[in-house]
């Protein structure tokens, strides 16, 4: 079926979903009416060597363009990796190695290909016409735009009246993203909601450059597990999309209610309408929500782990292990000595692994999420003392057996 098939309000319907922004719209519509594969473009940046749900929800937009027959160009920024993306940053950003940029690269391709089809993605590099743009190159580049213009940019704004320090060649960074279009000749490129300078930089350029101006459409920023802050490894709050099948099943099971619509919306490719009347029925009574985000983990897992027969025997461990309270068999053990005045709480389960950080554990302890052998734990300042032995658990998946000696 070629794009041309698929009704422009169809089309739409799809591209719209889950959307921040499309600017501008009218442009959109004018590029589907002629009828042929839009160029489609969306950048990353290789800054770790792995992917976690939030930055799926930009690959799931590109599946569903994919599956309507639009050219998904798939761009790894190696080269704007080694000068690292200040978006968002309060301090210039280290850049990465050539060789960290590379092995990065090579993971960012093998998870991403869980999602889009790679028989039908074009994978490019960004060095391939950056490396040879020469020094001349590059001062034409950074003559097409002013200080001013970078300066409207809020993160930029924020440092400059702040006094805080922005490198020379930051300001090139939204440059060259706006570039990469000139060279794809996008019609069509896609980002996060705090892409949306860079994006627009790129209209500017290809204006600039005599071509007809990209269409942005920004994707909003997803929640991590806490439903507060966004996805982040650093906060640990994420899935990753290597998670074992039962981790990234009882991790998508302990979000929120309200968040899971959420969820649904910007990581499910189940249709709006079936959606809809998930939610009719459970604000009618008529389902239990656990029920549906079963449905949501049972989707996710499958996607990424070759399948529904993973689906299943992730959820089947998570009933097993959850749903009938009962304690892993496989709980990793950890002994500790406790000192003459104890073992703080917070170092212990941060040192068992069950959080991220001691501030992550007491943030546990104040949501009343850490317990010992099914005991609530409330004093965040506790010290445990020589002799304890037993099962320390933090929310509903983690769970160690210690003893302090």
């Amino acid at each position: 079926m070629k794009s041309s098939e698929f009704s422009i309000n169809d089309q739409l319907e799809i591209i719209r979903r889950g959307a921040d922004e499309i600017l501008l719209e009218a442009d959109l519509v004018a590029k589907l009416k002629e009828g042929r594969p839009l160029r489609i473009k969306a950048g990353f940046d290789p800054t770790a060597p792995d992917l976690h749900l939030g930055h799926t929800v930009l690959l799931n937009k590109l599946r569903q363009l994919q599956d309507l027959n639009h050219e998904i160009i798939f761009l790894i920024g190696d080269f704007t990796g080694m000068i690292g993306d200040p978006t968002g940053k309060s301090t210039t950003r280290p850049p990465l190695t050539e060789e960290e940029v590379k092995e990065n690269a090579k993971s960012y391709q093998q998870q991403v290909f869980k999602i889009l089809d790679p028989d039908k993605t074009r994978v490019v590099f960004n060095s391939q016409w950056m490396a040879g743009l020469g020094a001349a190159g590059m001062i034409k580049l950074a003559a097409s735009s002013t200080v001013a213009r970078m300066l409207e940019r809020d993160d930029f704004s924020k440092r400059y009246k702040a006094g805080q320090a922005i490198a020379i060649h930051e300001f090139l960074y939204p440059l060259i993203q706006g570039y990469d279009s000139v060279e794809l000749r996008a019609d069509l490129e896609l980002g996060g909601t705090d892409q949306k300078f860079n994006l627009l930089m790129g209209r500017q350029l290809q204006e600039q450059h005599g071509q007809k101006p990209q269409v942005v459409l920004t994707m909003p920023i997803l929640e991590g597990l806490d439903g507060v802050q966004k996805m982040s490894k650093s906060l640990n709050n994420y899935i990753g999309v290597d998670d074992a099948p039962k981790d990234m099943f009882g991790k998508i099971m302990s979000i929120s209610d309200d968040l899971m619509w959420r969820y649904f919306e910007l990581l499910s490719f189940e249709p709006i309408s079936l959606i809809e009347i998930y939610k009719n029925e459970v604000e009618k009574g008529n389902e239990n929500p656990r029920d549906i985000k079963y449905k949501l983990a049972e989707e996710i897992v499958a996607r990424f782990h070759g399948g529904h027969l993973a689906a299943e025997k992730a959820k089947r461990s998570f009933i097993e292990q959850f749903a009938k309270n009962r304690i892993p068999d496989d709980i990793p053990e950890f002994s500790f000595a406790a000192g003459n005045e104890g073992y703080a709480i917070a170092n212990l389960l941060k040192d068992a692994g069950l959080t991220g950080s001691t501030s992550d554990a007491m943030r546990m302890i104040q949501q009343g999420a850490v317990k010992l052998d099914g005991e609530k734990i409330e004093d965040k300042n506790l010290k445990v003392q020589a002799g304890t032995e037993g099962v320390f658990q933090v929310g509903k998946r983690k769970f160690a057996r210690i003893t302090v000696s």
